[in-house]
């Protein structure tokens, strides 16, 4: 049984103009919380985990719940992706049984797999390359903060996964965005290549640098995430060291616009990557940027599942 169906695996899944709709709707569910309850009533959604979540599972667990509908978590143990059973396999079965998956894994081809092999709607709940849902939720609360006025966003940390989905974003609507990160551990290229072929046709620009404090230059927003991955944990004391003078503080905050926006993914290593005085500031709105994954995914579930 197949049918014609949308996945969000990478933001270029999406059109500008959807990704504008997507706000719009975020926008009502962030306001009147429970303003679209049962439109995904009698509907099932798996949460298929290979990574440990707090923001990712509670927010589509919380979401589903709101929109009258039910998640279902398979954590690592569970289900083993790959080990104990194929990911064609499971992606095969759980079409019997749910209307929707979320595949949250190590290997970015885990997520393609599921959703070759899978006739159900299937969101990129992260991998090693992408984390789409976490890039819209950013681009929302930058534009929740500033409108349709032009910005300059400045990410300072490493060329990862959601640096990626942050790119390509900024690329399909627009954005400036600059990049400091230290020399090897710029963004992916192909990637990179694509969120400029964007940015260039929507008039926007992305800059990649390895000077910190060149690239907060006027910025309105800073944003950073952490040195050390899942996954990366045995290089930590070498990753920690390459990073030395990339960390947001005060003395580099203090090179960008008076009064610029701090964000942060989550979760932080504060004393590493971000001062604690920086994420606990009057300008950081971390928390704000956390809460909005569940108003966007609210609003991908509705768009993907129906309602």
């Amino acid at each position: 049984m197949k049918y014609h169906k949308k996945d969000l695996i990478s933001i270029k899944d999406l059109t500008k103009a959807q990704i504008s709709k997507l706000f719009s709707t975020t926008k009502v569910l962030k306001k009147k919380p429970l303003a679209k309850y049962n439109s995904l009533k009698g509907k099932s959604l798996a949460l298929v985990f290979q990574k440990p979540s707090n923001r990712t599972r509670v927010s589509f667990e919380v979401g589903m719940f709101q929109l009258g509908g039910k998640a279902i978590y398979l954590g690592p143990d569970e289900l083993k992706l790959g080990v104990r059973e194929s990911v064609k396999d499971i992606a095969r079965v759980l079409g019997r049984y749910v209307d929707g998956i979320v595949a949250r894994t190590f290997k970015h081809q885990n997520v393609v797999d599921m959703s070759k092999f899978s006739w159900l709607p299937v969101i990129n709940g992260l991998s090693d390359l992408l984390h789409p849902c976490q890039g819209l939720s950013d681009l929302f609360t930058v534009e929740e903060k500033f409108g349709n006025k032009k910005v300059k966003i400045s990410f300072v940390g490493d060329g990862n996964n959601v640096l990626h989905s942050l790119l390509l974003g900024c690329g399909i609507l627009g954005r400036d965005i600059c990049v400091a990160t230290p020399k090897g551990c710029e963004p992916n290229g192909e990637i990179l290549k694509e969120a400029k072929k964007y940015a260039e046709a929507n008039k926007s620009v992305i800059e990649i640098v390895n000077d910190p404090k060149k690239c907060v230059d006027r910025a309105d927003v800073i944003y950073t995430d952490v040195w050390v991955s899942m996954g990366q944990e045995s290089e930590k004391q070498k990753r920690t060291e390459l990073f030395k003078g990339f960390q947001v503080n005060e003395e580099l905050v203090s090179c960008a616009k008076k009064g610029a926006l701090i964000m942060h993914c989550l979760p932080a290593h504060r004393g590493e990557e971000i001062a604690d005085n920086v994420l606990d500031s009057d300008n950081s709105i971390v928390y704000e940027q956390a809460e909005n994954r569940l108003h966007v995914q609210k609003a991908i579930l509705l768009m993907l599942l129906g309602g």
